[in-house]
Parts: C-alpha cells; sequence; structure tokens
C-alpha cells in the first residue's frame, strides 16, 4: 500500500516495531545458552541451567534477577563420551520434576557433527553439587541416521514420556521412553521437518496448554551462533516458530494448516529492536507470571558474540487458540 503522506509512516513503523514485546528485565549473571528454567516446589526459587562445561547453575528469587552462578551441575562432567567430546561439554539442558526428583537431559556432541547422545543426571534440591550423573539413556546417534541426538527435551503425557530431540539431518524426532531414564526398543519417528536449505530446525520444546487443549511443539529455527564472525542473510538468524497438534505423538501444523513435517511453522519470535536471533527456548507456569517463554537472544546494544547470549523471557498471552509474545 502506498501512502500519500510521509506523516503516516512514523506510525506505520512504530507499529511494526512493537509487534513484539521486550524480554522481561534480567541482573546478575544473565548470560546464557539454551536455556532450561524452572521453579523449585519448595521455595519457589528460580533455576537456570545452560549450555557449556559442566552446565552452569544459576539462582535467583525472581525471573528478573538477580541471578547467582553456583558453579556446574556436573563439574567433573559427563560418564559419556563421543568423538570430538570427551564429556566436559555438555549441551542444552531440559529440567523437569518427576515424583520427589529433578531429571536434568544434556547432550554430549560436538558442533557440526551427528555424532551425538543424550544423557541424565538427577538431584532432590537442583542445587549445585547435589547432582548424579546417571550416563546416557539410549538415545544416540551416529553417521548416516536419519536424525542427530541432541536438544532434548522431555513431555509426560498421562502415565507415558515422550522425548523429543533433534537438530539439522531430519530434523525434530520424537521417541517414547520405557520409563524417564531409558529409552527402551521403541522406534524413534519424525515430528516436524523441513525440505528447503540446510535444514536448520532444532531446539524443540513442547507443553500443553488446557486452555486450548493442544499440545504446542516449538522449535529453534535458523542460524544459531557466530554472530560476530559471520551475520547470517536477514531473516536467516534464529527465530522461534511453532505449530499445534491435539496430540503430543504427531500431526502438528501451523496457523496455515501446514503440516509441521512438511515445513510448517508460524513464528512466536524472532529479531526486533535490540533483540537478535531469539531461541533454545522453553516454557514453564511461573507462580509470579503465569505462563512464561524463556529464551536466549543477543542485545544488538552490547554485542552479537556468542559470550554476549542474554537471557530473555516474556509473559505468554493468547490469541485465538495461539501463544503471543
Amino acid at each position: 500500500m502506498f501512502y500519500k503522506s510521509l506523516s503516516l509512516l512514523p506510525l506505520v513503523f512504530g507499529t511494526l516495531a512493537q509487534a513484539y514485546s521486550n524480554p522481561g528485565s534480567c541482573s546478575g549473571t544473565c548470560w546464557t545458552h539454551d536455556p532450561s528454567v524452572i521453579q523449585r516446589t519448595s521455595d519457589n526459587a528460580y533455576f537456570r541451567f545452560s549450555t557449556g562445561s559442566g552446565i552452569e547453575v544459576t539462582k535467583a528469587t525472581s525471573l528478573s534477577g538477580p541471578w547467582t552462578s553456583l558453579g556446574y551441575a556436573l563439574p567433573k562432567g559427563s560418564e559419556i563420551s563421543v568423538s570430538g567430546n570427551s564429556g566436559s561439554d555438555l549441551w542444552a539442558p531440559d529440567v523437569h520434576k518427576i515424583g520427589d526428583q529433578y531429571y536434568m537431559y544434556y547432550a554430549i556432541s560436538s558442533f557440526g557433527s551427528q555424532v551425538s547422545s543424550i544423557g541424565l543426571a538427577t538431584s532432590k534440591t537442583m542445587e549445585a553439587g547435589s547432582w548424579t550423573d546417571q550416563g546416557a539413556i539410549g538415545v544416540s546417534s551416529s553417521a548416516g541416521k536419519s536424525y542427530n541426538a541432541i536438544d532434548p527435551n522431555l513431555i509426560q503425557v498421562g502415565s507415558t514420556y515422550l522425548m523429543n530431540f533433534g537438530s539439522f539431518w531430519g530434523d525434530i524426532f520424537q521417541v517414547p521412553l520405557s520409563r524417564p531414564s531409558a529409552h527402551g526398543s521403541a522406534a524413534s519417528y519424525n515430528i516436524a521437518a523441513t525440505t528447503v536449505g540446510t535444514h536448520a530446525l532444532e531446539g524443540s520444546y513442547m507443553f500443553y496448554y488446557s486452555g486450548t487443549g493442544y499440545y504446542y511443539l516449538l522449535i529453534s529455527n535458523g542460524i544459531c551462533c557466530g554472530y560476530d564472525a559471520t551475520r547470517p542473510a536477514a531473516g536467516a538468524e534464529y527465530k522461534i516458530i511453532m505449530c499445534r497438534s491435539k496430540s503430543a505423538t504427531g500431526s502438528f501444523v501451523d496457523k496455515n494448516g501446514k503440516a509441521c513435517t512438511a515445513g510448517g511453522g508460524s513464528v512466536l519470535l524472532e529479531s526486533h529492536g535490540k533483540v537478535y536471533g531469539p531461541g533454545g527456548q522453553g516454557v514453564f507456569t511461573d507462580s509470579s507470571n503465569g505462563l512464561v517463554l524463556y529464551y536466549h537472544y543477543v542485545d544488538t546494544s552490547v554485542g552479537y558474540a556468542d559470550s554476549q547470549k542474554r537471557f530473555g523471557w516474556n509473559k505468554l498471552s493468547w490469541s485465538s487458540g495461539w501463544p503471543v509474545v
């Protein structure tokens, strides 16, 4: 549409710039990558776990902080070892409370490699030093497989546990677990894929919202890292896309009804203002803020390096059955 009056342009552009809410505030230790955030039930303390080394543990009394680093969940690393990673560099934690224990799933791999494995550690409190490595859960990948076994995400459906995982190659897969600590013999199956580009889908997170009766599958889509060295083409950087289904095991579609296994995915959050490349996301119900989306992002006023990525969070609202930031 062409506007005859240039005075309308600032209003139009301003509206577009405000399409997404800015991240909630953060103080203290705000660096993170692929965060997992959970609130401890005994005292409502917040814990945040991040990719790298033995999984950094940070703690706060509110989402805004101040966040304090407690050290590492597994300072000695994992007993799992794969080519290119001896077990000292753990990725993409995903933390849940099951019964009276906290379960932390993590991945072992090396950048760009399909050789990967998913492991588990458990704790009664989530404090640094309280975690016990349980080793591999039986979900792994090697060259030639259709998937890459990183970015684990657990969802419980009734008495069934499902593990979502994957990155690039055949994109996002799911497998039922025989119990929270073991894979069993069930075969994995594809729940999201694209046929274009480099298959840059990863970091999936699934949650159920009782207000709509749908399961929502959130995916990090695009190039995640190294923005200080090479900036992706505009729009090719990380963003969070979503699909939904009445079933946790498949048939996910986007807002236009396009299947998530055929390249579907509606944008939940993308670059805007000083926020660049948001991704590595998850969702949890906060006792103070309700349903919250959390993620990492680059603050363009600070810097584009991976070492400068920050913790972001927003309350979710709903529109026509879909979450909105």
